[in-house]
């Protein structure tokens, strides 16, 4: 079942002290998440952005004006239900949108959320196989950031959909994009016969020549 709670900018109350716990824990290196999606949006032109699996990674809002985040925890649904507490947290964060849009949806990303498919940013981290079920989402020509913990760069790599645009590498907490010399990316370690079988399978991706944070690929069909 899915329950959406829409979310518009409203007058600020004060952030509520789980909201403020959650989102202290999750900031845990602060500024971190702000640094990568900052990052990505020096090549990353995106109006409408949707977040699966994304706990309570508010991030997102710091940098993009419109942001649609999904995930099944009942304590991401409990912060993001906290409005005006959420809101303070964007607003306090120095170079925030002027007028952030957000909205929670509390389900299963492999489900259909019901939702349009003209997204032009999928955020993929630590959650599974995103792009497999939420492609559907993102408009041709927009762009996947996925990284290479739970094997959905490997998944995005053999989708005929997507091509490499760029590699996010992150020294000492500093992102950075780049989009020039991909070739030399995305090239196992050891011979190995990819598949969406494989990978579910496996649960995990596979171990390549180089290692960089993260990965963003362009949806080309």
């Amino acid at each position: 079942m899915l329950v959406e709670l829409a979310v518009a900018v409203c007058t600020v109350h004060g952030v509520r002290p789980k909201t403020k716990a959650l989102w202290e824990k999750q900031n845990l290196h602060p500024g971190d998440r702000w640094r990568l999606f900052s990052a990505v949006s020096s090549v990353v032109t995106a109006e409408r952005v949707l977040y699966p699996g994304s706990y309570v990674d508010v991030a997102l809002s710091f940098v993009f004006p419109t942001v649609t985040y999904v995930d099944l925890d009942a304590r991401a649904k409990a912060f993001f239900s906290d409005v005006a507490g959420v809101n303070e947290i964007i607003a306090t964060h120095t170079g925030a949108p002027r007028d952030p849009q957000f909205r929670f949806i509390h389900g299963d990303y492999t489900a259909d959320l019901g939702i349009a498919g003209d997204y032009e940013l999928l955020v993929s981290l630590y959650a599974g196989f995103v792009s497999e079920h939420c492609t559907r989402n993102l408009q041709v020509g927009g762009m996947l950031l996925a990284n290479p913990s739970h094997g959905d760069v490997a998944m995005a790599s053999i989708d005929p959909r997507y091509e490499l645009a760029g590699v996010v590498t992150s020294v000492s907490g500093n992102y950075r994009v780049r989009t020039e010399g991909l070739d030399g990316y995305l090239i196992p370690k050891a011979p190995v016969d990819l598949s969406p079988e494989m990978l579910h399978e496996r649960g995990r991706g596979v171990a390549y020549t180089k290692s960089p944070y993260a990965y963003l690929f362009r949806r080309v069909q």
